[in-house]
């Protein structure tokens, strides 16, 4: 299995186009390297490829990976659907610019499904061009996609839906030809229950990298409950995902989805530097894993 990580930030990129903080500014300046917002890619066979996850950068993402290229017919894309991880906007919209792709099939829990079917209504203007489906196991091209439910955190423009969770997912995506396994879980609201058997085995863990400590917005307006209500467990402290990880060996551990908050983003910063001593990697874009 090949596995491309197209983007690595959280909604609105690396640097966010309306925040002037320092990280952004000195991203504009070249110091920092920028990212595009959160997509991974996966395929078998390095043919037909399935997106996890559709950011609003898709386009610039696709135009960007080779491999994604179309052809060799005039109208053909080796794009052959995307699994959801939840309803967001910023994993979603994505799907509008893919409208033109026939056949697109689209994997997402019934939640999303329903979010985008009926509080902001992508799936009317995409269905045509191909299937939605859900299933716990998901069986694409050479690969078998099994998920977690992690929370039940709606985005805001479906606040107070009915509709049965979960809401958000983390997937494990394993090739049986090569026994090998990736974990994709770009939003955790905390370490659930059964995570880490979830993880047992994966050659690769891609994580939710948001936040770096607890309070890291408070100096942005934003307060550390109203930070912890976005539903991203923080990397640092001793509820970080940090903490967590040494109980595991033998996985290639990686954050995605950081957001422009996150001092890590920074190689010159200690924060960045306490990741990488801990083993962990918050790999750029275009970072490519074979499993």
């Amino acid at each position: 299995m090949r596995a491309l990580l197209l983007g690595t930030a959280a909604g609105g990129g690396f640097p966010q186009w309306n925040c002037a903080c320092r990280l952004c500014a000195e991203c504009r300046a070249g110091a920092i390297p920028p990212r595009t917002q959160d997509c991974l890619a996966v395929s078998a066979d390095g043919v037909g490829w399935y997106l996890v996850n559709a950011s609003p950068d898709i386009r610039a993402q696709v135009l960007a990976t080779p491999s994604l290229a179309p052809g060799p017919g005039p109208r053909d894309t080796p794009l052959r659907g995307a699994l959801l991880t939840d309803a967001e906007l910023d994993h979603t919209l994505g799907l509008m610019l893919l409208r033109e792709g026939a056949g697109l099939q689209v994997f997402a829990p019934p939640a999303v499904i329903s979010a985008l079917s009926e509080n902001f209504p992508i799936r009317d203007t995409v269905a045509r061009y191909g299937a939605w489906d859900w299933s716990s196991t998901v069986e694409i091209p050479g690969l078998a996609v099994t998920s977690f439910a992690v929370s039940d955190k709606q985005p805001k423009y479906a606040r107070g839906s009915t509709a049965p969770g979960p809401w958000v997912v983390a997937y494990r995506i394993a090739d049986p030809a090569t026994g090998g396994a990736l974990v994709y879980a770009p939003c955790l609201r905390e370490w659930p229950d059964g995570f880490d058997d979830f993880l047992a085995g994966a050659k690769v863990v891609l994580l939710d990298g948001t936040f770096f400590s607890p309070a890291e917005m408070a100096g942005t307006g934003t307060t550390t409950a109203a930070q912890k209500a976005m539903g991203h467990v923080p990397i640092d402290g001793p509820d970080g995902s940090l903490a967590r990880i040494g109980k595991h060996s033998g996985i290639l551990w990686g954050y995605t989805h950081l957001n422009n908050t996150n001092p890590a983003l920074d190689p010159r910063s200690p924060e960045y530097a306490s990741v990488r001593e801990a083993g962990v990697e918050l790999p750029p874009d275009g970072t490519e894993f074979v499993v």
